[in-house]
């Protein structure tokens, strides 16, 4: 804790002008409550025009706090937990050894809601390759259906050490998706959506095709886009390899 108050005192001489702050890196849930309300309360008092603190968490962290820990840490001033679900779909979750399941992931967003804390979600385009296209596209769909949460995006896959590298962490063999592949499983994605007022977001610099807009008011014209560029074959629509990063 002592280092921890030690990055945030390096801060100090800016206090006037921050206005966020993110606990970083990793999951800072997997620390104890107790520990997560002092590093809240120490920010709140020594930034006193701070109006939000966000956080990397996973749905097993969040799952391992009682709903009265997760109003306390709301009230002490934690305001948005940026979760990756990655996949909605139980088989690409255990192929990346991701450690939750469907149901495990809904319990924890359950609990959040319960608590009243925001959450942002991201899905990444691609993650079960061409052999759990489908499959990965319906059940994220499906998952975020059921979560309703106040954000979410949707990234691409980058096998950023290699697709090799990527491979040999798996238990089957791996297709990497085509660009317009990518798109086909976008679509599909978006048309089995049924959201209500999430803000969403395709606007990482992962992303081949920008995509923004609040769903489900502008789920339709997000599909027109995306059909835009399949029935043109147009890859000069896209962002470039060289445009695209991490």
């Amino acid at each position: 804790m002592t280092d921890i108050f030690k990055d945030i005192d390096a801060f100090l001489p800016y206090k006037d002008s921050i206005r966020r702050v993110f606990l970083a890196d990793g999951d800072p849930m997997v620390l104890s409550t107790k520990k997560l309300i002092d590093i809240l309360y120490y920010l709140k008092v020594n930034f006193p025009k701070l109006t939000r603190i966000s956080a990397y968490a996973s749905p097993r962290n969040i799952n391992n706090k009682t709903i009265l820990e997760l109003k306390e840490l709301k009230s002490a001033g934690l305001d948005l937990l940026y979760v990756g679900i990655e996949s909605g779909d139980d088989q690409v979750l255990s192929l990346i050894n991701k450690g939750e399941t469907f149901e495990t992931t809904v319990s924890a967003f359950s609990k959040l809601r319960h608590a009243n804390l925001n959450s942002s979600v991201m899905i990444i385009n691609g993650l079960g390759g061409r052999a759990f296209s489908r499959q990965h596209a319906i059940n994220s769909a499906k998952i975020l259906n059921e979560i309703q949460v106040k954000y979410a995006s949707l990234l691409v896959l980058n096998t950023y050490k290699g697709l090799d590298h990527f491979k040999s962490r798996l238990n089957n063999e791996f297709l990497l998706l085509s660009p317009m592949e990518l798109l086909l499983e976008m679509r599909e994605f978006f048309n089995c959506l049924e959201l209500k007022e999430t803000i969403f977001r395709s606007d990482h610099a992962s992303n081949y095709l920008v995509l923004k807009g609040v769903l489900g008011r502008d789920k339709q014209k997000i599909i027109q886009q995306i059909d835009a560029v399949l029935d043109s074959g147009d890859l000069s629509k896209l962002r470039a390899e060289y445009q695209r990063g991490f």
